[in-house]
Parts: C-alpha cells; sequence; structure tokens
C-alpha cells in the first residue's frame, strides 16, 4: 500500500467553486508527498460529479470520502477519513481555505512528539474572494503578490486580519512570534495519528457547526497532556468569504461537560466502545 509523509484532510460540503480554488492552492505546494482527503459531510449528486471530475484531472492524490446526507455530521466524516488515512501524520483543513505554498511543509516542518501545532487564516473579503479564480492561482497571485492583493482588499474595506498572511523565513522571527498558547483553529492544525487516536479522534454528538470540531478536540487533547504550539506566519491559508455559521447551545453544553469531567478519550468517536 502506498504510504505518504502526510495525509491533508479537507471537510467539505456543497461548494465546489470553492473546493477547486483549494484544490488548485494544494497543487502548488513546495512540498509534493503528501495526499489528500476530501471529507464531504453529504453533497448532492451533482456537486459529487463535479468533484470526480476534479479527481479525474487533478495531479496530485485525492480520494473522496462521502456519506450521505442526513444533517450537519461533520465529525463523523472526519473520523472516517481519519481511518482512510494512508499517513502517519494528519493535517485539517477546511474546503473554503486557499493554502500557501509552504502550507504542508511547514506542518511536517514543525512536527513533534506529543505535539498538535495550530496555524491561523486571513479572511478575505467577498471581492477578493471572487477575483481569486483557480486560473489565477494557478498563475501564483498569491505567492507573487499576496500581501499586495490583500492590503488593497482590505484598503477597500474587505479583507481582515491580513497581518496573518505575512510569512516569515528567519528561525529568530519565528521563535519569537510564536511563544504565545493559541487554541486550536480546525481549519488549520496537524498532529500524529496516534496522538488523535489516544483521544479517540472527534466526538460524534456534535450534531451542528462550531465547538465540537475544534474546542472540544482541543480541551481532551491539553487534558491528556498533548502541547499545542502555534505555527502562525508559517502555516498560512486564505479563508474564502462566506456566510457565517452559527454557534448551537447543544454544542456547548457537550462541551462544559468536557470541562468539567476533565475528558480525553470521548467514547463517541472512531471507536465507539472506548470510554472515557
Amino acid at each position: 500500500m502506498q504510504t505518504f509523509a502526510a495525509s491533508v484532510i479537507v471537510s467539505f460540503f456543497e461548494k465546489p467553486d470553492f473546493l477547486e480554488k483549494v484544490l488548485t492552492g494544494f497543487t502548488l505546494q513546495n512540498f509534493k508527498d503528501f495526499e489528500i482527503l476530501i471529507a464531504d459531510d453529504g453533497s448532492g449528486e451533482k456537486t459529487v460529479g463535479e468533484i470526480r471530475a476534479m479527481i479525474h484531472k487533478s495531479k496530485i492524490s485525492i480520494r473522496h470520502i462521502h456519506h450521505e446526507n442526513k444533517g450537519w455530521r461533520k465529525n463523523r466524516i472526519l473520523n472516517q477519513a481519519i481511518l482512510a488515512s494512508k499517513s502517519n501524520y494528519l493535517i485539517f483543513t477546511d474546503g473554503d481555505c486557499i493554502p500557501h505554498h509552504a502550507f504542508v511543509a511547514e506542518h511536517l516542518d514543525a512536527s513533534k512528539p506529543d505535539t498538535v501545532l495550530t496555524g491561523r487564516r486571513v479572511y478575505l473579503g467577498a471581492g477578493l474572494s471572487k477575483f481569486l479564480t483557480s486560473q489565477r492561482i494557478r498563475r501564483k497571485v498569491l505567492k507573487r503578490f499576496g500581501l499586495f492583493l490583500l492590503v488593497a482588499d482590505r484598503i477597500a474595506g474587505g479583507s481582515s486580519h491580513i497581518e496573518n498572511g505575512i510569512y516569515f523565513k528567519n528561525p529568530a522571527i519565528r521563535r519569537r512570534i510564536n511563544r504565545k498558547d493559541k487554541g486550536i483553529l480546525g481549519s488549520n492544525f496537524s498532529l500524529h495519528k496516534k496522538t488523535l487516536f489516544a483521544v479517540n479522534g472527534f466526538d460524534e454528538r456534535y450534531e451542528s457547526p462550531a465547538v465540537g470540531e475544534d474546542t472540544d478536540l482541543e480541551y481532551r487533547l491539553r487534558n491528556a497532556g498533548y502541547h499545542i504550539t502555534s505555527v502562525k506566519h508559517l502555516a498560512i491559508q486564505y479563508h474564502l468569504c462566506h456566510e457565517v455559521l452559527k454557534r448551537d447551545s447543544e454544542n456547548l453544553k457537550l462541551l462544559e461537560e468536557v470541562i468539567r469531567e476533565k475528558t480525553t478519550k470521548t467514547p463517541y468517536g472512531i471507536n465507539k466502545e472506548s470510554v472515557s
């Protein structure tokens, strides 16, 4: 069986135009030994057909992990993608986040045992999100003109958190800017597969967006003694503009339980027979 240095797991639902831009960004990575698994939370037949067409014409290894649409079950499909992965190192991102050309390399270079890496992202305005077509991304406009585009769009009232798009190469600067503890961002984090299995993956009781796919996991990893290390300004991504999803109060109740009980392993993860 073919293996890879890293498996990139891309959570996705019904935005094939966004996904095409994201996959184009991954074709431009300066490190090539990785696979992509599209963790698709129930997209319809038309979108599935478009994904198959993207995979067929792609030069990188991509697999589509899909289940039936029964509401928001992102954590369940993420767990399925973990089981299907062919690497011992997992990088998580979303289908609306275009990666910087060194995104995969930076996650791998900074990886350590018992450590979870977390990056940050630039929030693109609607205008710049539309301007960044797959063709323009393929022509490396983000690599060549990224900071100029971000500043111009920020002045126009579009993009935000553009400072997260500054890429530093100097080792001393890298160490200094990443001294502060950061929380896990669900669209930009990585860890060894065995670390994720130690806490039994994602908790599938969360059935609505926010909290469940990152904050819950972060608390359980910290409770289990793992370290969270920032790779801000190293592993950069550009978040395409769309409507913000609302948090569910039921999610917060589940999270409060994790915090109160100091939970490490969820009984509702990859292995359904696991106990806390």
